[in-house]
């Protein structure tokens, strides 16, 4: 069953995704975030694949925020590691408020374009 807010922010994504797609040349950087945890993966929309992954696993004695800006950043390092520079940032439906922002702001810092 679901409420109100998830069908609304379902509803948001299939929005985004209609314009945001990922390519070899400038991935999809999608992001999915819980109450607890946050997560981050690159993604090639042509073939279907997660090219680098990156969450706030193991980090729960810091708070959200910097866990989110620390993930953005670990997910930077392993994008420039593969070769990935530049990616379409795909919010997944979310604000672009709070732990979102901090996530797309730690992957800048960590070197990503978008």
């Amino acid at each position: 069953m679901t409420t109100k807010k998830v069908e609304r922010r379902i509803k948001i994504k299939y929005r985004i995704r209609k314009s945001v797609n990922g390519t070899a040349e400038r991935p999809r950087l999608s992001v999915f975030r819980s109450n607890k945890q946050i997560y981050a993966q690159v993604i090639n929309d042509l073939t279907g694949t997660t090219l680098v992954a990156a969450s706030s696993l193991g980090m729960e004695t810091m708070p959200k925020k910097e866990q989110a800006a620390k993930v953005g950043e670990v997910l930077a390092k392993k994008a420039l590691e593969a070769g990935i520079t530049k990616v379409v940032f795909d919010r997944n439906g979310y604000l672009y408020h709070g732990r979102v922002k901090e996530l797309a702001d730690g992957a800048r810092k960590g070197g990503l374009n978008f």
